[in-house]
């Protein structure tokens, strides 16, 4: 991609805590270094952001996922965001890969808040102008916001992915979704590999807890792709892959776009039958998190492309399905 004169332009990147190599690589890509700004705390833990460049009249994009500890992450990006506004910025367009508080997109019982709605009430009324996100985990979650929203897909970079792994014969792969909720995303990859899909039909008791209940689709003697949105604590990818090898796949391999790997969820991977998992860096992985089965995929192309595109004036429909 051409870079762009700082100096000679309007476009303003900058990155919080939330994950700053994610930030620093999109900043490589456009060609722009990041915006001087220092995020610090007072003796009580308030949030205290200070911004060290002018940005009066910018396009502003701020890049944080408000992924764990999501609190933090949040706070720091709404006290940016009014920040952003106060200082006169002319636009601020707030790109978040990971979209915390996503999974509370609904009322499935009595008395339940709806919190993926109350984020977005936040973000819009700290004065965010636009909304560029990565995968939500429910596609609805686009109209709780009353401002622009890019919906980026995470599926044409893991597809892509497993396109380029020569020791795979697509003749035999088949695309499994984890469950109902995800068939939409499993056939999207499936028509870019050219592959059968299979549906794994899951209880889930309570919230972490998922226990497999039967396999639709031919499986038996195949190489199995498991797609899912979320992975957290990779109860369900456990046994979904161990479900599969059960039903005849000779091989399992699982792909997420945001690896949250809470708690158990790295014993889990290690002791589980799946093959490999391949991830996005939409979350930053800690150290201690990259085992041997995890392949990270970079994000800052898709999410370079889409900012350059909406400060440029562009359509960024064309990197949907790109």
């Amino acid at each position: 991609m051409s870079s762009t004169n700082q100096h000679n332009s309007k476009l303003r990147l900058f990155s919080l805590k939330g994950n700053e190599p994610l930030a620093q690589e999109i900043s490589e890509h456009i060609g722009i270094p990041l915006g001087e700004c220092e995020v610090t705390r007072f003796s009580d833990q308030e949030v205290q952001i200070s911004i060290e460049e002018s940005v009066r009249g910018c396009e502003v994009f701020v890049i944080q996922p408000t992924s764990q500890p999501v609190n933090e992450h949040l706070m720091e990006l709404l006290i940016m965001i009014d920040a952003l506004k106060r200082a006169s910025a002319n636009s601020i367009n707030i790109v978040i890969p990971y979209y915390g508080y996503a999974r509370q997109d609904r009322k499935a019982r009595a008395r339940e808040p709806i919190t993926a709605k109350l984020v977005a009430n936040l973000i819009e009324t700290a004065g965010a102008t636009r909304v560029i996100s990565l995968d939500l985990h429910a596609p609805q979650i686009q109209g709780f916001f009353d401002i622009p929203i890019d919906h980026l897909m995470g599926v044409p970079l893991l597809s892509d992915y497993f396109k380029g792994k020569e020791e795979l014969n697509f003749d035999d792969v088949v695309v499994v979704s984890p469950d109902h909720g995800g068939v939409t995303r499993a056939r999207k990859m499936a028509d870019r590999l050219k592959t059968p899909i299979a549906i794994i039909d899951k209880r889930r008791p309570r919230p972490n807890v998922a226990e497999v209940m039967n396999i639709v689709g031919d499986i038996n003697g195949k190489t199995a792709i498991i797609i899912d949105d979320i992975m957290d604590t990779g109860g369900t990818m456990k046994l979904a892959a161990q479900a599969l090898k059960d039903k005849g796949a000779k091989e399992v391999y699982a792909c997420c776009t945001h690896p949250v790997l809470s708690g158990p969820a790295i014993e889990r991977i290690e002791d589980s039958v799946i093959k490999e998992l391949v991830v996005t860096n939409s979350i930053q992985l800690p150290e201690e998190k990259k085992i041997d089965k995890i392949t990270e995929l970079s994000v800052a192309g898709l999410l370079s492309q889409a900012i350059t595109r909406v400060y440029k004036e562009e359509s960024v429909s064309i990197l949907f399905d790109a």
